[in-house]
């Protein structure tokens, strides 16, 4: 079964710009996003896709993608509940690993967060000096949870890790 393992961090500095190899700018939003389960389109250039990830604030999650044409996608994309996900993910390679970093726009600009995908969850990965505070096991940095309370919303106290 397929395993999304994802370990979500704050960055301290924007070091990581210098190093980045691409960058891909994203829309999505969620059918249905409970705390079992969530329903997810997406759109990212040429690519589109519908997902299904299980739910709860752990690294190893169920996770199933499945390619959809991008009509079809920005037509789902118009039933999702707003505000949508906007964001530019930035690839940065680094210690054997590729970082992605996502930065925010719309309702959730102002806020960056790095997310490092692993094979199997004990798996030691290096932390570049950029990386801040782990958040994983803080749902409000969820992107589904972005998509219910965005970023723009956010107390001071919800800022600090």
């Amino acid at each position: 079964m397929p395993r999304e393992i994802e370990h979500k961090f704050l960055l301290k500095s924007a070091a990581w710009r210098a190093e980045t190899t691409r960058v891909e700018r994203m829309t999505q939003g969620y059918i249905a996003g409970g705390e079992r389960a969530s329903v997810r389109v997406r759109v990212a250039g040429e690519y589109a896709a519908i997902n299904i990830k299980s739910g709860g604030l752990v690294a190893s999650r169920l996770e199933y993608e499945y390619p959809i044409p991008v009509e079809q996608a920005n037509e789902l994309l118009d039933l999702c509940v707003p505000p949508l996900i906007e964001k530019t993910r930035h690839f940065v390679p680094f210690g054997g690993f590729e970082w992605e970093i996502d930065e925010f726009h719309g309702a959730n600009a102002g806020l960056i967060v790095a997310e490092l995908e692993l094979d199997h969850e004990d798996q030691h990965f290096p932390l570049p000096a950029w990386v801040g505070t782990e958040v994983t096991h803080l749902e409000r940095y969820y992107n589904v949870r972005l998509a219910k309370h965005p970023y723009r919303d956010w107390t001071e106290s919800e800022r600090e890790p």
